[in-house]
């Protein structure tokens, strides 16, 4: 019930024929967490059962309100409007029937509402793909932080917000403003946004999720209908009305802006889908949209990225053939053009003569350094030609375009197609077709295609993969939009009968798609309504029982219980698995030198590649690997082995870490020290469980040891992982250096600068540790210098194509010596990868702009960075290319500082730190 007359906030949501919908969408306002709100069901005026649902909800709880129009309105804008009026909340907020709030989305706006007085609170939506049951967020760079905007010129980027329905406004604002949705047009959000925007004295952003916007597999939305002519139009005419209103109400100054928006968001729409229309419905779309296209300004066409640049250029000038194709590459970065044309210096998209003078300018891709790329980053294009199917077998002719010269005779390829886990590999020969063009033919048996051990119901997309010198690449099959659509059933020996479909995808890329269906028993698998699904819940409660951690602790501890074998078995871990590297690396090297009798098991995660062909692998958190763990003598880990296996009696437990500590670890991390009881009780007890640990420094003991409360016996060796650094001018690793810059295509002539920025506890996986301009950058020192990106793995970085020249990235080396013994150099921020380089003695940058925030964070650190630093600490672009510039001169500089660094966090490293664990864990009377 309602805590007072007047509710805290208006929900309107708008209805019309979406009976079975509705219901979800009011409950999702009724069970949010605040309480006093009510919810005005505004239908426009519905045929089917609409109006008995509403008024049903409306008779069973006091907060629901019906509305009903008179007349069916045909758009959102009617039923938005009645709302409004009828509204008795201060503050109101608006919501589809087919879509719901988050619980705490009235409650969290209104706080914030009411903490900030401004006149409407933003925050982010949830875009729900109902057919893969997959999310994603909208605009997610808009919402990183909680802020207050002092009016939309100090922010125009929220121009990009435009939806209506993640927005809690003040009734009074758009009240006192006359503000209404206009009738009888389309993309009603957009022009109410545009002048919510503009005439908001101040408005909130929160970065948390108010609104979850569900989208249907076949949707029959507006904004899906962008292959109509009258959707266009429709976005061009709404467009105009809000440029018509900045002109009336003195706000002109704003349009710029507004354009910069309809150009990335709602155009860009429209660009993206031209490889999937033929030249008629292209030819109307520019009689339709290139007369507004001519009336924005050239300095706004600026701001665009050279491939948007292009396919404008292109279709204002009516090549739309060629369009077509340049519409491929948008957001596709290693998706070359079919060719280029080079003359004088500089690189043209496509075909341009000497008379195309107006052209030369807007196809200039000399910025892209086609020539300086390498196979990983470079661009390349692979067209489907020519398909055909007989039975099971798939014929496919491909045309391949490598305008940049990345193809060399002992370029190595194949198409790739993977149903299940391992892919399907079928050999490519590249039969050259001119200058920068081969043609090659495949046949992909789809009886070969692995599909797992109860077949597959998936959609898979053919690659090609391209090999050279230990660098690969891998690139999407594009497919004409037009291409046959083929169909074959399929036998796979034990795993039943599945019915397949080939065709070219009608979205995206346009890739060529391939999707397997199970028939028959294995159809069973496959939950077919709200009983299968229900008894599929039931059967995953057993399943995780039976196989899930439940089952797999059982297991380990009845295992853990049996004697042990004769012969010693040691579980070796590194990274949680992740590769063949870090310390236990250099430790199961110098095991195998001494031919110990231990049988050493490597656990991994993942990729298997880094790993020795003579290693026996266990899967982390398989029943074979808690098997392994329950057997073995001896652990040796970097990370720390999951809390679900307590150590058995008589196994020993080395831990080596995986670092030095800059930033505070274990219990002088605040929330560590401020959780549960039983939640520091586990980490005691995973702790509990070594019985040595790795120390490379004084410092390390000091920091570390009591942090994380160690009772295990302390091996002064220095890192095993380091003797390789501390040892780099020796012939193995000089070659083990050169090497990776084979691999790399590292000019010879070019120094290296490893790039290796720490994560930020808040932003992982978001590339945002990557904080140096990497592209302004690239003037003042890619004459000399590559630079070698590698990102702890906790972030997420990918190198644009246009600085392929200069960059290089790193991630696929599991050991990230490798690409510490090629550098030059190495530049980080606050990584305790510092403490292991300075074992080289090579020069350490700092490059730390956001050091008070991160000195200032949750976490904290134990020095301050300012007073312990081995090289400078730059913090803008200029400054950081004056110290590579200079960069003996800047080390002689940092010596002293150098030397003391060394001094405190190299202590114990002498190179020989395998030989000193192995003697002290596995020679030192540690056996049963």
């Amino acid at each position: 019930m309602p805590t007072s007359d007047v509710p805290d906030v208006s929900v309107v949501i708008i209805v019309y024929n979406d009976e079975e919908r509705l219901p979800r969408a009011v409950r999702s306002v009724l069970d949010q967490t605040l309480n006093n709100l009510e919810v005005i069901i505004a239908d426009d005026c519905s045929t089917d059962g609409t109006e008995g649902v509403a008024r049903a909800l409306e008779a069973s709880d006091p907060r629901v309100r019906y509305v009903r129009l008179e007349q069916n309105s045909g758009g959102c804008s009617a039923p938005r409007n009645r709302g409004i009026a009828v509204a008795r909340a201060p503050h109101v907020m608006f919501l589809d029937s087919d879509d719901e709030l988050p619980r705490h989305a009235c409650k969290s706006l209104l706080l914030v509402a009411e903490e900030t007085g401004v006149d409407f609170v933003t925050g982010e939506v949830t875009r729900l793909f109902e057919e893969t049951n997959t999310t994603g967020l909208w605009y997610p760079h808009l919402f990183t932080e909680k802020r207050v905007v002092n009016g939309i010129a100090e922010a125009p980027e929220y121009f990009f917000d435009h939806l209506s329905t993640n927005k809690l406004y003040r009734t009074a604002f758009i009240r006192d403003n006359a503000l209404t949705f206009p009738e009888g047009i389309h993309y009603e959000d957009q022009l109410f946004s545009a002048q919510a925007f503009s005439l908001a004295e101040s408005f909130a952003v929160v970065p948390w999720s108010v609104y979850t916007w569900r989208l249907a597999p076949e949707s029959v939305s507006i904004s899906s209908s962008r292959h109509k002519i009258q959707n266009v139009a429709d976005r061009i005419g709404v467009a105009r009305l809000i440029d018509a209103w900045f002109e009336e109400n003195g706000h002109g100054g704003l349009r710029a802006e507004k354009d910069y928006k309809f150009l990335r968001h709602d155009f860009r729409l429209y660009l993206g889908d031209l490889p999937f229309r033929d030249l008629e419905w292209t030819a109307e779309f520019a009689e339709v949209v290139n007369p507004y296209l001519d009336e924005i300004s050239d300095d706004t066409y600026a701001r665009l990225s050279r491939e948007e640049r292009v396919c404008i250029h292109l279709l204002r000038t009516g090549r739309l053939a060629d369009l077509q194709i340049a519409a491929r590459q948008l957001g596709r970065p290693q998706l070359a053009p079919r060719f280029v044309t080079e003359d004088g210096g500089t690189t043209y998209w496509g075909a341009v003569t000497p008379a195309d003078d107006a052209s030369r300018d807007a196809l200039d891709i000399s910025e892209w350094y086609m020539r300086e790329q390498v196979l990983a980053t470079g661009r390349i294009r692979h067209e489907l030609t020519s398909v055909s199917m007989r039975g099971p077998v798939l014929r496919l002719q491909i045309h391949t375009y490598d305008p940049a010269g990345l193809i060399t005779e002992n370029t190595v390829a194949s198409v790739k197609l993977a149903a299940h886990k391992a892919p399907l590999t079928v050999p490519l020969t590249l039969r050259p077709q001119g200058e920068g063009e081969y043609v090659s033919e495949a046949e992909v048996d789809f009886r070969k295609v692995p599909v797992g051990k109860v077949g597959v119901a998936t959609r898979r997309h053919p690659v090609v993969s391209l090999e050279r010198d230990g660098a690969r690449r891998t690139d999407i099959l594009l497919a004409e939009h037009d291409q046959p659509e083929f169909r074959a059933t399929v036998t796979y020996h034990r795993f039943g009968i599945h019915h397949l479909r080939v065709r070219a995808e009608q979205k995206g890329a346009g890739r060529l798609e391939v999707t397997w269906q199970r028939s028959g028993v294995l159809k069973s698998l496959e939950p077919l309504g709200p009983v299968a699904r229900k008894a599929k819940g039931k059967v995953g409660k057993v399943r995780k029982i039976l196989i899930g951690n439940e089952g797999k602790a059982t297991t380990y501890d009845a295992v853990a219980r049996l004697p042990r074998r004769k012969r010693g078995l040691a579980v070796f871990e590194a990274m949680e698995g992740r590769g063949y590297a870090d310390s236990p690396r250099y430790i199961y090297e110098e095991l195998k030198r001494r031919n110990l009798p231990i049988d050493v098991v490597w656990s991994y995660s993942g990729d298997r590649s880094s790993f020795p062909e003579d290693v026996t692998l266990v899967r982390r958190g398989s029943f074979a690997y808690g098997r392994a763990l329950a057997r073995a003598t001896h652990w040796v880990d970097s990370h720390n082995l999951p809390y679900l296996y307590p150590k058995p009696k008589g196994t020993r437990y080395l831990q080596t870490w995986h670092g030095q500590t800059f930033k505070a670890m274990g219990f002088d991390v605040p929330s560590l020290r401020g959780a549960s009881e039983i939640e520091k009780g586990r980490f005691r007890a995973a702790v509990g469980r070594w019985d040595a640990l790795v120390c490379p420094s004084a410092e390390f003991e000091r920091t570390f040891v009591p942090a994380f409360e160690v009772s295990a016996d302390l091996i002064r060796s220095g890192y095993p992982r380091n003797d390789v650094l501390v040892r780099w001018a020796e012939p193995e690793q000089q070659a083990r250096a050169a090497s990776v810059r084979e691999a790399l295509d590292i000019p010879a002539d070019k120094k290296v600068l490893l790039y290796a920025p720490t994560f930020r506890d808040a932003a992982r996986r978001t590339g945002q540790s990557v904080r140096v301009d990497l592209e302004a950058l690239a003037p003042h020192l890619s004459d000399e210098w590559i630079i070698v990106v590698r990102t702890h793995p906790y972030d997420r970085f990918k190198i644009a194509p246009e600085l392929g020249h200069f960059l290089r990235d790193g991630s696929s080396y599991a050991d990230i010596n490798d690409v510490m013994l090629a550098s030059d150099a190495v530049l980080t921020d606050y990584s305790s990868l510092m403490f292991d380089y300075a074992n080289t003695g090579r020069p350490i940058l700092l490059y730390t702009d956001d050091y008070e925030a991160y000195k200032g964070g949750d976490r904290g650190t134990y020095y301050d960075l300012e007073e312990i630093a081995p090289g400078p600490m730059v913090q803008t672009t200029e400054d950081l290319a004056a110290a590579v510039r200079d960069l003996e001169g800047t080390q002689q500089r940092h010596a002293e500082r150098y030397a003391r660094f060394q001094e405190m966090f190299c202590s114990y490293e002498t190179g020989h730190a395998s030989k000193m664990v192995v003697d002290a864990f596995f020679e030192g009377g540690t056996h049963d």
